[in-house]
């Protein structure tokens, strides 16, 4: 673990090293405004309505120099209409605006690119890490909630155009000012695209979150290390993973699985194996063109699953999702839906150039449940669609609506990495509406 250190370290210095001999070339200002007013209605009690208007504002400078170099600065805000002003309208002296984490430093990094004149590239710094179709690592931007997601990382590349890229990265998560790693969270990983068969790209990849039992927290940082009040000194999860996608024809496919291992200390116990857990990820559509009209039914199938159990003899923990940019249900999660069998159904509608509308289907069946209750846990089905009044600004709609069916109302644990479960509040239909405006200049 040192040694990844070390070569973390040397890649910094190389870095800094091309940047202290280029010049300034250019300066590009740019951002975004998305706002979202989202709401949500039970059938029965007050505890699943809601209604909230979200915002979030991007401003990023770019400067290029020479020797293929740009230095990147991006600053947001994401809050909610209503928490985030001066509350009192009479004086504007409230300190409840003040008391709000408002402007973050959401990206600020040093790329270098064609090092050396080779492929060889590095980034150092706050960014996004975002590979595939982001169903493992992305940026958090789908549905409500959009908050956005970026890493303080080192990130290696060596791109090779029209044949491969691969990538290496080191993420801090949270530090504890220890030794080496100590008491610290820390994510490491290396992926690969072989890109020499046109239209199709091949992926593989190697993830490992490594937890140190961090003090930061009374628990592991990431949530989905707490079982049934069990907390871990240490966690060691590796996720290795496949994934193809491309389109050829009218057809277009993208299909990912994914194992997962390791071995976890608990608190009160000694070292217990991390079962081993499978992923998948699937989705086929064919698109039918009559200019300007584009039609693409399309189906889809994903799973999370586990087989083992804890030393006390309780299932194990479910496949962890970690950083997912995948949203399967408006309301069963947010990025973090595990511990079940998701099947969906759709079509995609662009009668025009600027307009595009989807209406999509989804079944949910749980793959554990607490009682011998089985099968269906949840149908929902969705309609969405989006105007572009210009390249820049993009009107959005959508109506959802979800049926809740025994399994997931007698407690399927499907939630939060599939440690906790969905709590309809006795609702057997819940409707979800939202309307959303983005602009990005």
């Amino acid at each position: 673990m040192r040694l990844m250190w070390v070569c973390a370290g040397a890649m910094l210095l190389a870095g800094l090293g091309v940047v202290a001999h280029a010049e300034l070339q250019s300066v590009q200002v740019g951002g975004s405004i998305r706002i979202r007013g989202n709401w949500y209605d039970g059938n029965r009690g007050e505890a699943l309505d809601a209604a909230f208007v979200e915002q979030r504002t991007r401003l990023h400078v770019k400067a290029d120099f020479t020797e293929s170099v740009t230095a990147f600065l991006e600053l947001d805000s994401y809050d909610n209409w209503g928490e985030d002003f001066r509350s009192d309208y009479f004086t504007g002296l409230d300190a409840r605006a003040a008391s709000v984490d408002d402007v973050e430093i959401y990206q600020a990094f040093v790329e270098a690119t064609n090092m050396w004149g080779t492929g060889l590239q590095l980034k150092v710094g706050r960014q996004e890490l975002a590979f595939g179709s982001q169903w493992l690592l992305g940026v958090n931007d789908a549905s409500s909630i959009f908050t956005g997601l970026s890493f303080d990382a080192v990130k290696l590349g060596y791109v090779m155009e029209d044949y491969f890229r691969v990538h290496a990265f080191w993420a801090k998560l949270a530090e504890t000012f220890q030794d080496f790693g100590d008491g610290d969270v820390d994510l490491y990983g290396i992926y690969a695209t072989l890109t020499m068969i046109e239209n199709v790209e091949l992926d593989a990849y190697w993830l490992y979150l490594r937890e140190d039992g961090t003090s930061l927290v009374p628990g592991p940082v990431i949530g989905a290390y707490l079982l049934n009040g069990l907390q871990f000194k240490r966690a060691d999860i590796h996720t290795i993973g496949l994934r193809g996608a491309g389109a050829f024809g009218g057809f277009d496919f993208d299909a990912e699985a994914a194992f997962q291992f390791g071995s976890a200390k608990y608190v009160l116990s000694g070292d217990e194996d991390y079962s081993t857990n499978f992923g998948a990820n699937v989705t086929l559509g064919y698109t039918f063109e009559w200019e300007p009209v584009a039609l693409r039914p399309f189906v889809g199938f994903a799973c999370f699953i586990n087989t083992g159990k804890d030393f006390l003899g309780r299932p194990d923990l479910a496949f962890n999702r970690l950083f997912s940019n995948w949203e399967y249900s408006e309301f069963l999660e947010n990025t973090e839906l595990s511990n079940a069998y998701i099947y969906r159904a759709g079509l995609d509608l662009s009668p025009h150039e600027s307009i595009d509308l989807q209406l999509v289907g989804a079944c949910f069946q749980p793959d554990r449940t607490p009682t011998k209750r089985r099968g269906v846990g949840a149908w929902e089905l969705g309609l969405y669609g989006e105007y572009r009044y210009t390249e820049d600004l993009a009107f959005r709609a959508g109506f959802a609506k979800l049926w809740v069916r025994d399994p997931i109302n007698m407690g399927a644990p499907i939630a939060l990495n599939g440690l906790e479960a969905f709590d309809p509040a006795g609702s057997k239909h819940v409707y979800y509406v939202f309307l959303e405006t983005e602009l990005q200049f």
